[in-house]
């Protein structure tokens, strides 16, 4: 008996937050500017990270109190050092809707490299990716008890970095969406896209909802760095990251929030009906109840051809401002759809999930089974 009441507070406990949450109409977004305090991250040609991502930050911060159903949450309003654990906690415990952390970029031995690259947390062998993510990390040295508070990380471990990427892929097609969104905005305002990355940043590593970390640009790159060091640069990147930020919030939750759906962990994203699927293959036909299963989604659109996508086929595709989803296979039976999705992980889709349709319009699964 004292087991099922134990069991019983414990969900009550994981339950509550959400439930409290849902009274709150306001989308909830975190704003971690890098860095800080005794922690300058990057330095080059006289400038600190810490400094100009602060700033921009915080410029980001005061596009989005302009949106009264926005909630705006800092890690860091001032030149202080917060522990990256410290700053997961901060949005865990706020329960927002995404979190986005704001860096520079630095490249030693490579003063040409510019332009902006959206991190999402994951697996990564790309050298350059686990160098960026490695840099970011080394800052855990200047917290006591490292070792002990991040499972014995050791920043100067690529095996550490690649470990860190495996813990936490809840919500990993929404931060992908997001990098991509940003990434697209940050075209627009002139700037070099180098595209979504990923990689195993701490500070993304603990956190519960759609996280990314934004590179803003190189700060090795000496005209570079006079854009990302001008008001002017901080302005248009700071109005970048706001308009994306606007742009995810619509796509994925309207005009108006329900945030006690929203702010629940689940590989299944909230769905919005606001695009319409355009495919290849036939649809299927029972009760008008049909299921896909998402492969990914990104800012590029691709042929939908076998070899761009491990060989899976068929593949269709839908299209939503600046992302591009895939989805394979269409069928009107559950256990088929569950079957497309081991198929589909079995390729390296591991963040694959499934979606469904009834009528043509996009329903969560459990309302497609009823």
């Amino acid at each position: 008996m004292k087991k099922i009441n134990i069991i019983v507070l414990l969900l009550f406990a994981v339950m509550l937050p959400n439930c409290i949450s849902g009274q709150n109409t306001k989308f909830k977004v975190v704003l971690d500017a890098g860095h800080g305090g005794k922690d300058p991250g990057a330095i080059a040609n006289g400038i600190k990270e810490k400094d100009v991502v602060l700033a921009t930050t915080l410029l980001v911060g005061e596009i989005l109190s302009n949106e009264k159903d926005v909630e705006v949450i800092y890690t860091r309003k001032k030149d202080v050092f917060i522990d990256l654990d410290q700053r997961a906690k901060i949005a865990n415990k706020a329960h927002a809707n995404l979190f986005v952390s704001v860096h520079c970029n630095s490249a030693p031995k490579a003063t040409a490299a510019n332009g902006t690259e959206t991190y999402v947390m994951g697996v990564t062998k790309s050298v350059s990716n686990l160098e960026v993510a490695r840099r970011e990390n080394e800052v855990v040295t200047l917290e006591s008890d490292y070792k002990l508070k991040y499972g014995g990380y050791d920043p100067k471990s690529p095996e550490s970095v690649i470990s860190t990427s495996v813990l936490q892929e809840d919500n990993l097609n929404q931060s992908i969406e997001i990098a991509a969104i940003l990434e697209k905005n940050f075209e627009k305002a002139d700037r070099y896209s180098r595209g979504v990355k990923q990689a195993g940043f701490l500070v993304l590593r603990d956190i519960y909802m759609p996280r990314v970390l934004v590179e803003l640009g190189f700060l090795t790159n000496k005209k570079e760095v006079k854009y990302l060091n001008s008001k002017a640069g901080q302005n248009k990147l700071a109005q970048q990251i706001a308009n994306s930020i606007i742009s995810y919030k619509k796509e994925y939750f309207g005009e108006t929030l329900n945030v006690k759906e929203s702010t629940t962990s689940t590989k299944e994203p909230v769905q919005v009906d606001t695009t319409k699927s355009k495919s290849n293959e036939p649809k299927a036909v029972d009760s008008g109840v049909e299921f896909k299963v998402q492969i990914s989604a990104g800012n590029k659109k691709l042929e939908l051809k076998a070899q761009n996508f491990k060989g899976l086929s068929p593949i269709s595709i839908e299209e939503a401002g600046p992302i591009y989803r895939y989805f394979y296979g269409s069928t009107s039976s559950y256990n088929t759809a569950k079957e497309l999705l081991i198929e589909a992980k079995n390729k390296g889709y591991d963040s694959a999930f499934l979606i469904a349709f009834k009528n043509g319009k996009k329903v969560s699964v459990s309302e497609a089974l009823k």
